[in-house]
């Protein structure tokens, strides 16, 4: 039964709330616990025990960090590593030019500076280069180096890690590996298709950390002084995790919570110098990072110089992060710009290929490729299907996808690379890169939407907007709101709570900027509370709620506190809305 009874939204889609054995379990909760009802169908939601909600409000990194001798060839990897170090030989870091390879990066570099060494950085152009290692690059690495150490790539690169003798190789990854590994000294990776996959949310900068972690454990115990505080390095992985979109689950919640603590100090002159570019006036949030910080250190792998956004997390120089900050927001701007441009056309093609397809996919002619993997993802929101948009140049098309929950994007795109349809392709659940030959991208796309119909992508409507519980505006306090948000971080696979504030009356409503809505929702008796729909005029909810005339609505979002001059105030980021 639809919550509410809503079966169709005016954004289309239906409402579902809590099941009677979560709505239950929420009651015992709140008898038990004594904790606020609205946090306890949150915590009841995530599967909470009344005698666990201590723990998971405040989850330490102690309980939840995984042994790092839990996953395969740590040992080994870290022995190499502390070998380099003590043997004073030459270390070169080859790292993915997205978040995830610059915060993995920079925790490395980070590091050794501390332990008195430095490193070679080398990041791949991804128009010139692509993704990963390539047999050019790792020859010149292996010629001047001793050791060469991958980080968020190299899983699948058999022939350009082969290229690297006489230097080893380590790779630190977490893309989806094949039945056979490259010959490397250590191959460190959660999704390994011989690891159990328990530990397949982390993302890179995870791995390296429990790299790290190992090292200071074989360190201590040859009799060593433990090297650097790990500790105040959580900065980056909590941003390498969000960025990439890791599962907040598990350790990785641990490993979020204490980084937004640490990035909170300021310490690192590359993110201060960032979030003050950004005009970030609060203390981090998980959305910051996602949203904010994020996007701006990929403008340089995406449309500018490639190491850009690991020299800005490494470096100890506040000059040097004011410049490079100062770059990065520059080339995210002419990103937002390029992507503009693109994502109108793929969405144009899309449209007249098909939104109801297994796969929307789109490619044209001098997309540009540091653009095209966010585009496929408003393609994907836009049609809740997995999408693929390719850009075109030379007989070559290079591009990306993302997937929906439930379809495993990865796996279909190394099926096309084993069937021989496409040049090259990798990645894991929700998120791949290919390459594929012109004269082949019917065929590639026919096949991969064949594959991804056979789990189900082709069957999804408009996705169910899910609510944790309804919530009168006189309920909704910043006291509230501050409980709830310790049962954060929020953002992939703990999505933030929403909320559904019933029959509500709309008191004013004015547009702001191009296509948002600022609303005042009172339900007829008791405290009124603000809104904001951002984008509403791009959906059905624009028109319709600007001028309600009267009519009573169902309201759904998500709580927030808006803090103006000082003064902080409950704000409601609507999502949805239905007829009462």
């Amino acid at each position: 039964m639809a919550f509410l009874g809503v079966e169709q939204s005016l954004n289309g889609r239906r409402w579902v709330g809590p099941t009677i054995e979560a709505a239950r379990a929420s009651e015992r909760l709140t008898q038990e616990t004594g904790l606020p009802a609205a946090l306890c169908q949150v915590l009841a939601q995530r599967g909470v025990e009344p005698g666990e909600t201590q723990a998971f409000l405040t989850p330490q990194l102690r309980d939840l960090l995984p042994d790092p001798r839990g996953l395969k060839d740590m040992q080994a990897a870290a022995g190499r590593f502390l070998q380099a170090v003590q043997g004073q030989e030459r270390i070169a870091i080859f790292a993915d030019y997205d978040v995830d390879g610059g915060t993995s990066a920079a925790l490395l570099i980070d590091w050794l500076r501390q332990m008195g060494r430095e490193a070679t950085l080398y990041v791949p152009d991804r128009i010139k280069e692509g993704y990963g290692p390539n047999v050019p690059a790792m020859q010149r690495l292996g010629a001047d180096h001793d050791l060469v150490v991958c980080v968020d790539c190299g899983t699948v690169s058999h022939e350009p890690i082969a290229a690297a003798r006489p230097a080893d190789v380590i790779v630190l990854d977490h893309h989806l590996g094949d039945e056979t590994l490259p010959d490397a000294v250590a191959v460190v990776n959660p999704n390994r298709q011989d690891e159990s996959g328990d530990l397949g949310y982390l993302c890179a900068a995870g791995v390296v950390f429990l790299m790290l972690v190992e090292v200071r454990r074989q360190m201590r115990e040859a009799g060593a002084p433990a090297g650097p505080d790990l500790m105040a390095m959580l900065d980056l992985v909590a941003l390498g995790t969000v960025a990439d979109v890791a599962p907040l689950i598990g350790a990785n919640r641990a490993l979020v919570r204490q980084g937004l603590k640490v990035m909170g100090m300021r310490n690192r002159p590359g993110l201060v110098a960032l979030a003050d570019v950004a005009r970030m006036d609060t203390a981090p949030s998980s959305y910051h990072l996602g949203f904010v910080l994020g996007p701006r250190i990929n403008a340089g792998g995406r449309i500018g110089k490639a190491d850009l956004g690991a020299r800005l997390l490494s470096t100890p120089s506040a000059d040097e992060a004011a410049s490079i900050a100062e770059r990065l927001d520059q080339l995210n701007s002419e990103r937002r710009e390029v992507e503009a441009a693109v994502r109108a056309a793929a969405m144009d093609q899309a449209e007249e290929r098909g939104l109801d397809t297994a796969l929307v996919w789109a490619a044209g002619t001098g997309w540009h490729p540091g653009v095209v993997g966010i585009v496929a993802s408003r393609l994907k929101e836009a049609a809740n299907r997995p999408a693929v948009v390719i850009g075109l140049e030379g007989g070559i098309g290079k591009g990306s996808g993302r997937s929906i929950s439930g379809v495993d994007l990865g796996a279909a795109i190394q099926r096309l690379m084993a069937e021989g349809l496409l040049l090259t392709g990798g990645g894991h659940r929700m998120a791949a890169g290919l390459s594929v030959a012109e004269d082949k991208l019917e065929a590639a796309m026919a096949r991969l939407s064949e594959l991804l119909a056979k789990q189900g992508a082709g069957d999804a409507g408009p996705p169910d907007l899910h609510l944790d519980g309804v919530l009168m505006p006189g309920g909704a306090t910043v006291e509230l709101i501050e409980q709830i948000e310790q049962a954060g971080p929020f953002g992939a696979g703990a999505p933030a709570p929403r909320f559904a504030l019933p029959d509500m009356t709309i008191r004013h409503a004015r547009r702001v900027g191009d296509s948002h809505l600022k609303l005042s929702l009172g339900d007829g008796s008791g405290p009124t509370i603000d809104a904001i729909a951002f984008g509403a005029f791009d959906t059905p909810l624009g028109a319709r709620l600007s001028d309600s005339g009267g009519a009573r609505f169902h309201m759904a979002g998500r709580l927030e506190i808006n803090s103006w001059r000082g003064r902080q105030k409950v704000q409601l980021r609507l999502d949805d809305a239905a007829p009462a």
